[in-house]
């Protein structure tokens, strides 16, 4: 492909640009992988692949495709995105079918349930967590980000693509139905008066891990609508981690 304004490359149009870019209202609900590793378990996951787009070397080290490749230069691809991609090739695919809260309680034992984490970074490097560290799935509750934007993609190392997810639009209700599946849902916050992670017990248990965003952290309500509030023990003069981290020491605690 040598002509940037070709219509087959629709999908990887001004992908920087506010109003265009897929996982907007009213966008078109892509989800975009760069890199070929990433793109590699975009190819191995359950989401459709509508087409490929790179230079050649990067196209060809991903084998046989299921979906169209355009091959081209660095420089028309940086026309077509809208910025200069380093790592040479990007896949566009449907979205799949995520199951329903119910659902994914029901067939999970640990859980991660998130609050207000509306940074794209942030939540790919969750995701990577999650998928390292055995959580099951991800429950999605109010002010979170969509985990299928670009960036979350890329910074999971496309590890959001595996780790199954779901709304959860009413923390409160979402809380009660994970009880009567057997869950204890403890809530994450530096707080004084919560206890010390390592010695809440939860190690073995059926647990759902509730983290808030960085800086509010989680709201009062979420913490008392928990079963209990726990915390990671710091340094003085340290109040707070990054809640990708703070997540990851958390999964591994109750593992």
């Amino acid at each position: 492909m040598d002509d940037p304004a070709d219509p087959r490359l629709d999908d990887f149009r001004d992908l920087s640009t506010a109003d265009r870019r897929p996982d907007r209202p009213g966008g078109r609900g892509l989800v975009i992988a760069e890199g070929v590793v990433v793109v590699e378990r975009l190819l191995a996951s359950p989401y459709p692949v509508r087409a490929l787009l790179g230079v050649r070397r990067r196209v060809e080290a991903l084998g046989d495709l299921p979906a169209p490749a355009y091959v081209t230069s660095a420089d028309v691809m940086a026309e077509v995105v809208g910025f200069h991609l380093n790592r040479g090739v990007l896949a566009a695919a449907d979205r799949a079918p995520q199951p329903d809260v119910a659902g994914l309680v029901a067939s999970s034992r640990r859980l991660a349930v998130l609050e207000g984490v509306g940074d794209h970074e942030n939540l790919g490097s969750l995701f990577r967590n999650a998928a390292a560290l055995g959580i099951d799935g991800v429950l999605l509750g109010p002010g979170c980000s969509d985990p299928l934007y670009r960036r979350s993609v890329r910074v999971s190392m496309g590890h959001v693509l595996r780790v199954p997810f779901a709304s959860l639009p009413d923390l409160t209700e979402g809380f009660d139905l994970l009880r009567r599946n057997g869950f204890t849902v403890a809530a994450l916050t530096p707080r004084a008066d919560s206890r010390n992670l390592a010695d809440a017990g939860l190690r073995g248990r059926k647990v759902a891990v509730v983290l808030g965003s960085e800086g509010p952290g989680l709201t009062e309500e979420a913490i008392a609508a928990a079963d209990l509030a726990v915390r990671i023990p710091m340094a003085e003069g340290v109040d707070s981690l990054n809640v990708a981290t703070a997540a990851a020491i958390a999964f591994y605690a109750i593992a």
